[in-house]
């Protein structure tokens, strides 16, 4: 899900508010022996050129880049080592690559007593197994994160005495099953390794409640079922289990989950129905089901129970039956995605109270939910002009309407123009009948539109020329007749966007027309004083082929004897 926490953001304004209030008080320096710890981390990792004032000369560690102390005691609490894609892109060195550091992790970390938050995420480590001493420093951190890096190994179980523990181990290779974790663990990122098997020794079994609040094991090789026994997990948030290999069906007991409020199951093989037990989940802001094989109808009790939905994501399912009336309820939905189905019927006309479709006001950018620790950002994947994006900075600012690849049927409605704050309209391969919306250019932010395949008849409508933000089109294989209206908008598409319809003009290529018969004559009459070789040739061809024939005649026996007779009369008149 990409889980981008503001924690230290807060930790940052925590340590501005720390200092200006201690402003004129006497700070302490570090304590020598962990400055001491500090050299000998720096001398176990390479390329460390944003740790050049580690140095032995330069006696108070709590000024070394990337440090932080306790403004008080003078211990060392925090270790910024972290390389975000920011920090590289704003880099003025040739070598911005020069930034990650890489080499070995260093026994000297465990020196650290007060250590509470340590950051080595999106380095160049060494592609070895992590050593076991290095967990044992979650006996006393409240926030790791070694996310991308190339750790492996097995992660062992992670019990740790703090009240909570944010763990980020995203985007390593480490291997084996899922951890078991103690109740204190309050966000959890495993996502994007190796791991494998069930999570049933995982989630079930446990006495207590739980006090995660994010689960995040998108991207690994997890498999069987997701288990029914999330009843002690009353405290999560987030749940993300994405691009796993799960079957069977979504457990019911996931409708204990009552602060839940982002739930992404996409690209498993789960299949049956959505449990009515969700309906619990009132606090739900996104659903992705998408890429599975789920069945029956979409509930109409989503658009009653669930009204803080930002988020549908059905896509590529086995759902039937029509478009419930009741999702148009959803006053905050910006993306619904119901595409690669079997539904069918009508697009409901209530369409047009999708209040948060409406609005050309520029949203948040980013979809977040927030927990104990901060906030969090949610993503998605999305079809947006032909091609599978992932969105995350700015899916906030994304409103679409996917009913693609089902088979509804009926007019495009009227209504669908009221939309004004659309970004993506996609409802090509369907049975959709009709003429296209006359005011679809009211929708002025569109910038991507596909009614391709299907059975829409008459003219573009002369406001779709309008729409200015519009870089994605398609109205192929249509019985759309007459002439693209002429603007720079649509005659900017290449031809491809208007195949297999009756309409013309650019940019459809100019169909090549024979000349009418008069303008041939005309062209005989006027060139008549000219020479006409075609003429010549076709009569010196004729008496070719005349005499070709009749020379041979003249030679037969009949002939022969008339000339012979000629001949001898000739004779004897000369003697």
């Amino acid at each position: 899900m990409g889980f981008v926490a503001i924690y230290l953001l807060m930790l940052l304004c925590l340590n501005i508010f720390t200092n200006s209030f201690s402003k004129g008080i006497p700070q302490p320096s570090c304590i020598k022996s962990e400055r001491q710890a500090l050299l000998k981390i720096k001398q176990q990792l390479k390329n460390s050129n944003m740790l050049d004032n580690w140095m032995a000369r330069n006696e108070d560690c709590c000024k070394w880049v990337r440090v932080f102390c306790n403004n008080v005691t003078g211990h060392v609490t925090e270790l910024q080592l972290g390389n975000s894609n920011d920090t590289i892109a704003s880099s003025r060195s040739k070598k911005a690559g020069s930034l990650k550091l890489g080499g070995k992790l260093s026994p000297a970390l465990l020196d650290l007593k007060h250590l509470s938050y340590l950051d080595l995420s999106n380095n160049d480590f060494d592609p070895t197994q992590i050593p076991d001493w290095f967990w044992n420093l979650t006996s006393h951190l409240q926030y790791l994160n070694i996310s991308g890096n190339q750790f492996q190994g097995k992660i062992p179980d992670l019990f740790t005495n703090q009240a909570s523990l944010v763990l980020d181990l995203s985007f390593n290779n480490f291997t084996g099953s899922l951890p078991g974790i103690s109740l204190n663990v309050t966000v959890l990122d495993l996502s994007y390794n190796v791991l494998s098997g069930s999570m049933s020794q995982f989630l079930c079994h446990k006495k207590h409640q739980m006090k995660l609040e994010v689960l995040n094991l998108e991207g690994n090789n997890l498999s069987g079922e997701i288990p029914d026994c999330w009843e002690k997990w009353r405290s999560l948030v987030a749940i993300e289990l994405c691009n796993n290999n799960f079957s069977g069906g979504i457990p019911s007991s996931m409708g204990a989950l009552t602060s839940l409020e982002s739930l992404h199951l996409r690209n498993n093989h789960l299949e049956g129905e959505i449990p009515d037990s969700l309906t619990n989940c009132t606090q739900l802001l996104t659903l992705d089901f998408a890429a599975n094989h789920l069945s029956g109808e979409i509930p109409p009790w989503m658009g009653e129970r669930l009204s803080k939905l930002i988020i549908i994501s059905f896509q590529s399912n086995r759902f039937h039956g029509h478009v419930p009336e009741q999702i148009c309820g959803l006053s905050s939905l910006q993306i619904l995605d119901l595409s690669h189905n079997n539904l069918s019927g009508n697009i409901p006309s209530c369409i047009k109270n999708l209040v948060a479709m409406i609005s050309r006001k520029m949203s948040c950018s980013k979809i977040s939910y927030n927990t104990s620790k901060g906030c969090f950002f949610d993503n998605m994947t999305l079809m947006m002009k032909g091609v599978m994006l992932d969105y995350s900075n700015t899916l906030g600012l994304i409103k679409l309407v996917d009913l693609s690849d089902n088979n509804l049927s009926g007019e495009i409605p009227a209504e669908m123009t009221m939309l004004t704050g659309l970004l993506s309209l996609n409802l090509s391969k369907n049975h959709l009948v009709g003429k296209i919306p006359i005011n679809i250019g009211a929708i002025k932010t569109l910038e991507c539109v596909d009614l391709s395949e299907n059975n829409l008849s008459g003219k573009i409508p002369d406001s779709m020329s309008e729409l200015s933000f519009l870089s994605y089109l398609n109205l192929s294989y249509n019985n759309l007749t007459g002439q693209i209206p002429t603007g720079t908008q649509l005659q900017s598409f290449s031809a491809s966007s208007f195949l297999g319809t009756k309409l013309y003009g650019p940019p459809l290529p100019t169909p090549k027309t024979p000349a009418p018969a008069s303008n041939i004559v005309g062209g005989q009459v006027d060139n008549r004083n000219q020479v006409d070789w075609n003429f010549i040739c076709m009569e010196f061809g004729f008496w070719c082929g005349f005499l070709c024939v009749a020379c041979p005649l003249i030679f037969t026996n009949s002939w022969d004897a008339c000339i012979f007779r000629i001949l001898g009369k000739l004779k004897i008149k000369h003697f």
